[in-house]
């Protein structure tokens, strides 16, 4: 039923994801296979949704497990002296409290906007020949559709061999038929962060993109407009790299986090606590931060 996993015990993992998004493990999946891994704490950090975490609480409370209320969001970064801006990735986490209303409502507003952005792309992909429909992919992604589910579909049809080609020729920024979502700026979205009771997080920094000297300015900025954390451990992140985000978050005074960015079969070569070829190892006391700064 669930992938092999023959890594060493690690503590926990704060980056993961569920079929109520981009992941194809249902919650109670992702939580037998958490247990079976041995992990000591998890987040489910789905896009746009708390829908799997809701679905997970139950189980994980009866079977005695550390399940961390998390969700992963899309911002768009402005710098001066760029042409256009960079997509980055915020994590927010609720390790002690809810969200607000007003962030539930803002939510919901992000997933129309997703479902929009996705009207445009099944069209974008259509004029150019694409057998493809909306509701052919919400029938893989449901509310929460993106670019994985069209990439399914175009493998699934013979248009590309596999993900990767699907982005290269129709789904990445450089592709013909690319739509951008209308995502708020990245200081936006961690002000909404916090405004909503959570704990913004900078998720995989390397796919930012940036030079050193231009990360450490804007990771700098960042955290004068409330960012928390940075991601340092993670599945992109080879052991050097980690070692450069630890010294930086420590240098910016930014909480470290980490974890593998599951998904299941859709990137086969991570695995849930181990992350890829067992270069993610996150220890608890990353989480014991998050706990501490919320009190």
């Amino acid at each position: 039923m669930f992938p092999r996993s023959d890594s060493p015990r690690v503590s926990i993992d704060l980056h993961s994801h569920t079929n109520a998004s981009d992941g194809t493990l249902t919650p109670a999946e992702l939580i037998a296979l958490a247990r079976r891994v041995n992990l000591v704490a998890l987040s489910i950090t789905d896009h746009d949704t708390f829908e799997g975490y809701d679905i997970a609480l139950p189980i994980a409370r009866a079977a005695g497990f550390d399940l961390v209320r998390g969700i992963e969001l899309n911002s768009r970064l402005l710098m001066d002296g760029f042409s256009h801006s960079r997509f980055v990735h915020v994590l927010v986490y609720f390790p002690l409290r809810e969200p607000t209303p007003e962030f539930h409502n803002w939510l919901a507003e992000q997933r129309a906007d997703r479902r929009s952005r996705n009207e445009k792309l099944a069209k974008a992909l259509q004029e150019r020949g694409v057998d493809i429909t909306l509701q052919e992919v919400e029938a893989r992604g449901r509310t929460l559709a993106g670019r994985p589910h069209f990439a399914r579909l175009l493998v699934e049809k013979g248009y590309v061999a596999n993900f990767e080609d699907a982005f290269e020729k129709y789904l990445g920024e450089e592709a013909p038929s690319y739509v951008e979502r209308e995502s708020k700026t990245t200081e936006e979205v961690i002000n909404l962060a916090r405004q909503g009771g959570g704990i913004p997080v900078v998720a995989h920094p390397i796919r930012i993109g940036l030079a050193r000297a231009v990360e450490h300015d804007v990771l700098t900025d960042l955290k004068q407009a409330g960012l928390v954390g940075l991601e340092v451990y993670h599945s992109d992140h080879p052991p050097a790299l980690q070692a450069y985000y630890r010294d930086l978050a420590a240098e910016l005074d930014l909480l470290p986090t980490g974890g593998s960015d599951f998904h299941g079969t859709v990137k086969p070569d991570i695995e849930l606590g181990s992350g890829r070829a067992h270069n993610v190892n996150v220890p608890l006391e990353f989480l014991e931060g998050l706990r501490r700064f919320e009190q």
